[in-house]
């Protein structure tokens, strides 16, 4: 599913209104939160393609969940961990189904509650509950530090889980002496359409994604399943080690592909509105910017910014545009222009055609310029070349 965001037709848009991400393409792989993402991200101007990388399979008929929420009833944990306000609700309203709702918040009422962050401390106190403390850094290993820290030895805790095991947790905290009940309220799965994702995989590959952005570890995991499924994964790394930014909510989200090799960027608060307003600036920064023809071009994902008006272009002209930026100033063969355009079938003619689109698109002549019989330049500014300006087979 490709959401653009609303463009004025009407008239040119002035500098100063071009948004942040106007022409940038940033994929979601979010199930949870997507379209609360989409839209911050469409307001800066960005275009979004979601292919949520899975799904949240809530385990409220589980029959193991019911039995350690029965185990936590008859014998109350006097440490409860809760790590997601999404899995906390779940639990006890998973309780209230088995008529255990209230036996279930009095047994927890009577334990020292942890909340790993916000949402669920806020989840806590919205069950008439009261949290005791709550790392800064909104983490399960700062949890698992203070617990092991103050000592743990003899204590009953409960572990609500957030979609996947915690065996690193678990089994230190039962080194230190710890009697650990786990309680799995969802688990993670793969998305029961995988058409979504794999056009996200394939347009990621094919240069049509300029960031990639990650909510969960499991999502970063799940990506990079379907694309090894595929026989895709090492394409996949490479491009995300390359040219498409690797955007998490935080340093746990992007642990799997740092351990990867792959550079990610991440804001220092583990919020969504810090992510995105880390995106709106470091992508504009990579941007590659020219001085051509008396012009400042800035080339972003699909489209360029002509003296800072935003001119989106199609796929095609596009491409033919990031090979002449290559080498700004030089001439670029017809030959290799053709071999540049998506698909690269058609003949000189085709080339052409596209250059006439990209020059139309652009606005502005004497940007793009002929070079008989040889191909096509960007005209660089004299004083970068100088002797390109003056070649007498060039034409405007």
């Amino acid at each position: 599913m490709t959401r653009s965001a609303a463009r004025d037709t009407a008239a040119a848009p002035d500098a100063a209104a071009v948004p942040p991400l106007a022409g940038f393409t940033v994929g979601i792989t979010a199930a949870r939160r997507a379209e609360e993402l989409a839209t911050m991200l469409e307001r800066r101007g960005a275009t979004i393609q979601h292919g949520p990388a899975l799904r949240i399979v809530a385990l409220a008929d589980d029959a193991d969940l019911e039995t350690r929420t029965r185990e936590l009833v008859a014998a109350p944990p006097d440490i409860t961990v809760a790590t997601t306000g999404i899995g906390y609700r779940g639990w006890i309203e998973a309780a209230d189904g088995w008529g255990l709702g209230e036996d279930l918040l009095a047994a927890l009422g009577r334990s020292e509650m942890l909340a790993r962050g916000p949402k669920a401390r806020g989840a806590i106190r919205a069950s008439g509950l009261v949290d005791a403390w709550s790392p800064e850094s909104e983490s399960t290993a700062e949890v698992l530090e203070h617990l092991l820290d103050r000592g743990v030895e003899g204590s009953r805790i409960a572990v609500q889980l957030h979609g996947e095991p915690l065996p690193d947790v678990v089994d230190a905290l039962e080194m230190a002496g710890a009697e650990v009940v786990t309680v799995p309220v969802y688990r993670w799965a793969p998305p029961l359409d995988l058409g979504p994702l794999d056009r996200l995989i394939d347009t990621t590959l094919a240069g049509g994604i300029d960031v990639l952005s990650f909510t969960s570890a499991p999502a970063a995991a799940g990506i990079l399943a379907r694309a090894g499924e595929r026989g895709l994964r090492e394409d996949l790394l490479t491009a995300l080690r390359g040219p498409v930014l690797a955007l998490c909510v935080g340093p746990v989200t992007a642990a799997p592909l740092e351990a990867l090799d792959v550079p990610t960027v991440q804001p220092q608060r583990s919020r969504l509105g810090a992510m995105v307003r880390t995106c709106e600036s470091v992508a504009p920064a990579r941007a590659r910017r020219l001085p051509v023809g008396g012009h400042q071009l800035e080339l972003r994902g699909h489209a360029v910014l002509v003296d800072g008006t935003l001119c989106p272009l199609p796929p095609t002209p596009m491409a033919l545009l990031r090979l002449l930026a290559k080498r700004p100033g030089r001439v670029v063969s017809r030959a290799e222009l053709l071999a540049a355009q998506p698909g690269g079938a058609g003949d000189e003619h085709a080339v052409e055609n596209a250059i006439g689109r990209l020059r139309a698109a652009l606005g502005v002549p004497g940007l793009v310029q002929t070079v008989v019989r040889r191909g096509y330049r960007l005209a660089l500014e004299p004083e970068h070349g100088a002797h390109c300006a003056e070649d007498p087979e060039v034409t405007r």
